[in-house]
């Protein structure tokens, strides 16, 4: 397991393709049961001038993430990279290949390169139709797959991952989506056999040894990958502890969603990645840029908010996990080496009371500003009266707070283990 994937703990995800001009979600074609001719004109008139891989790239660093995801291709089966198998890419629609853009800067920057790649394609003429496709409700029904041949689509599949993995130097990471076995409303899904996913999984490791893949295809790979929830404990599966990634928009949608302004808080998405680490876990957020490519303000502004807070609390973020310590009510608990973080995602009057910490800690400090924080333990059986406090439990460490809660998104108490 490389190690820098769990110690960075933050990525940025990016959902860009002809869905992003469509405006209304990366799933419309599924959702308004749109032809290939019916979407066409979203190919035709493809043009992300205002798609700059370095700004997005930049927008990450900024943020305090230590990698960035790139759709290569989603569900629309639209590649943005020059891929010799197909004519339905960014190449032919606007002479430009992204991946190699996006690439080429996260590396300029200093971050690890993630690529995502839908296994589902609804413009390849051998993709059969199932309970996903938009054609699923065509009066043709069964008529439709006739002459559709799955063995040719692995193929395409197989041969357009080969083109990524070995036209663009090392890749840290990859995202496949999605596997999908049931059987609903009379078309079966599509599970592991269907992607060739042992031999798919052989050419990723055989390619780049060294990439980290989930757990899309169906079949065990390196982590696994919880989707819009937050996990409320370190996840294993069997007794055996999982590396684990929550992927999270800021909206619910992941393309570009023109109107839907139900964006989440950056506070909230502070709250969630502080959750995510203290459980082992990482946290992928995603952005989706507009029809012309360009981050939009509000996810700018989000981004710039979040890195505030990173460029502060950073050291209770990056290289920390899980904590083997009960947190107070009030908040979440990260450790990295002998130093434990509180993050408060409730501010309470006066002092917080940690369970199991007294004599365990030798200085505790707010990490925004690296002020002091007196400490202390109280008598477990000191009586409550009209002014006083009865007694914490045994074992009970004190931290008195300023009532003036720190202007940042949450404040976050260092505490040094002795």
């Amino acid at each position: 397991m490389s190690h820098w994937f769990t110690d960075a703990r933050f990525g940025l995800f990016v959902h860009f393709g002809l869905y992003s001009a469509a405006a209304r979600h990366e799933w419309v074609r599924n959702y308004e049961r749109l032809t290939d001719a019916e979407y066409q004109q979203y190919f035709d008139h493809f043009d992300p001038d205002r798609f700059d891989a370095g700004a997005i790239v930049a927008a990450a660093k900024a943020a305090g993430m230590g990698y960035v995801v790139l759709t290569t291709k989603h569900h629309e089966g639209f590649a943005l990279w020059d891929s010799a198998l197909t004519d339905y890419s960014s190449q032919v629609a606007c002479g430009r290949d992204l991946v190699r853009e996006f690439v080429d800067a996260a590396r300029v920057a200093g971050l690890r390169v993630g690529l995502y790649h839908s296994l589902i394609d609804w413009h390849h003429p051998d993709f059969t139709v199932d309970w996903v496709h938009p054609l699923r409700d065509d009066p043709a029904g069964e008529a439709l797959n006739e002459g559709r041949d799955m063995a040719r689509y692995r193929e395409f599949l197989h041969g357009q991952v080969r083109e990524l993995l070995t036209g663009y130097g090392p890749i840290d990471y990859l995202f496949y989506d999605f596997t999908y076995p049931e059987t609903k409303q009379g078309w079966r899904g599509k599970g592991p056999e269907d992607w060739g996913a042992e031999a798919l999984l052989a050419m990723c490791r055989e390619l780049q040894p060294d990439m980290l893949i989930n757990d899309r295809l169906g079949i065990p790979a390196d982590f696994v990958t919880p989707e819009q929830y937050q996990p409320t404990q370190p996840l294993e599966r069997d007794g055996v502890p999982q590396v684990w990634e929550a992927c999270q928009t800021m909206n619910g949608s992941w393309g570009y969603h023109r109107d839907n302004v139900d964006h989440k808080p950056a506070v909230l998405l502070a709250q969630m990645l502080a959750d995510s680490v203290s459980m082992d876990g990482n946290m992928l957020l995603n952005i989706g840029p507009d029809g012309r490519g360009a981050i939009t303000p509000h996810d700018a502004a989000t981004l710039a908010e979040l890195g505030e807070w990173m460029d502060l609390h950073r050291d209770a973020v990056v290289g920390c996990g899980h904590a083997p310590f009960s947190p107070p009510r009030e908040g979440v608990y990260t450790l990295r080496g002998n130093r434990l973080y509180l993050h408060l995602h409730a501010w309470p009057l006066g002092f917080v009371h940690l369970p199991e910490l007294a004599g365990k800690v030798s200085y505790a400090r707010l990490l925004n500003d690296g002020s002091w924080l007196r400490t202390s333990v109280s008598d477990p059986s000191q009586q409550a009266s009209h002014m006083t406090p009865a007694g914490e439990a045994e074992g009970t460490l004190t931290v008195h707070l300023p009532v003036q809660r720190p202007d940042v998104l949450i404040p976050v108490i260092e505490l040094t283990l002795a």
